[in-house]
């Protein structure tokens, strides 16, 4: 059948966790012999990827314009060709699924966690999103939330039954550790860090709780994002050399990173499954997460959960355990996710969800 995924910068995945998933989904979807479609916003060397079919239209390089004029061009440009089946990603983006919908392509909508909560959005931004989640209620066909928090949200609010699809993750760590040398990290000598630097994902808060713990352990702080140059400036204002923040990582040095670290930490407070969260329970990884119905939804038992104001006694913690206990916690996190979060059942529930809308189920 002929998917086309839209709403996310596109693929190969060089931004957050909407863009891995385009990329884990769409190429699986193309291996099971499906023609898909990814719209791009930043443009790859090739017109395809991995058998997926990659569709570059232009966009406004705005905080608060990028995601939605996007994914309108989008939008008028998939109205000039066929589609059995669409799944757009993010609920600002509700008020475009109409479009296709009036013309008799069925549309699902990931709608992702209650973005209208982080902090980086004006009063306008928060609502618009507001909006967008009533709008999401009934514009699309099928609503998709990857969290049964953000599931029983939906419900709760607005009466809506969506589909629960959680975010998948690979499993196993990779044995190679370039990126390690070229960091100057030493394995299982490091707390880690991954996600976008922004407010509610609490890259200062885990650097400053670092920063109190006496030990010859490294911090690495991975990521950046666009439209925050004055929390990433705070972020980064640090005389700690034992902190290590080199931006943005991606691919098989981001696979190394979360493979090798003493402990991984999750500090995010907004958002459904987290991408980063189970990739690195996935690869095997002792992890810790701020204590959030929707972390704590994804972690259960296999992690170690801390509030604010508790995360240097936990960093303090797992330096003090032995390497028995904290290989029982690395076991715990990787069970988890081979019995939650596997990709490849992650597609099996897409494909349903897609294939079942295009024959009209």
């Amino acid at each position: 059948m002929r998917f086309a995924i839209l709403g996310t910068r596109g693929i190969p995945a060089r931004y957050g966790g909407f863009e891995t998933f385009a990329e884990e989904l769409a190429t699986r979807l193309v291996a099971r012999g499906h023609h898909v479609t990814v719209y791009c916003r930043d443009r790859h060397a090739e017109s395809t990827y991995r058998g997926v079919h990659l569709q570059y239209l232009p966009t406004i390089r705005h905080k608060y314009f990028d995601t939605i004029a996007h994914t309108f061009a989008s939008t008028l440009d998939l109205l000039g060709h066929r589609y059995d089946a669409l799944l757009y990603c993010n609920a600002a983006n509700a008020i475009f699924t109409w479009f296709p919908r009036s013309l008799n392509m069925p549309v699902a909508l990931n709608v992702d966690g209650l973005e209208r909560n982080r902090k980086k959005w004006n009063a306008l931004a928060r609502t618009w999103y507001r909006m967008s989640e009533w709008l999401a209620t009934w514009m699309p066909n099928v609503v998709v939330t990857d969290a049964q928090v953000i599931a029983d949200y939906y419900r709760e609010r607005y009466g809506l039954n969506s589909v629960m699809i959680p975010y998948g993750a690979e499993l196993g760590p990779v044995a190679s550790m370039e990126v390690l040398t070229q960091l100057g990290l030493e394995r299982r000598n490091y707390f880690l860090y991954v996600s976008r630097m922004e407010p509610e994902n609490n890259a200062l808060l885990v650097r400053e709780a670092f920063e109190r713990v006496e030990t010859d352990a490294q911090l690495a702080l991975i990521g950046d994002a666009p439209y925050a140059d004055d929390y990433i400036r705070r972020v980064r204002d640090t005389r700690d050399t034992r902190v290590v923040m080199p931006g943005a990582i991606y691919g098989q040095g981001y696979h190394e990173l979360g493979s090798h670290c003493l402990a991984y930490i999750h500090a995010t407070e907004v958002g459904g499954t987290h991408p980063a969260l189970i990739e690195a329970m996935g690869r095997g990884a002792l992890t810790l997460y701020l204590d959030t119905p929707e972390n704590a939804e994804a972690a259960a038992a296999a992690a170690i959960p801390f509030q604010r104001e508790t995360l240097t006694q936990v960093l303090e913690s797992v330096l003090k355990m032995n390497e028995t206990e904290r290989e029982m916690w690395r076991a715990r996190a990787t069970d988890r996710v081979r019995s939650r979060y596997s990709w490849d059942a992650v597609t099996d529930a897409y494909e349903k969800l897609l294939t079942g809308l295009a024959t009209g189920g």
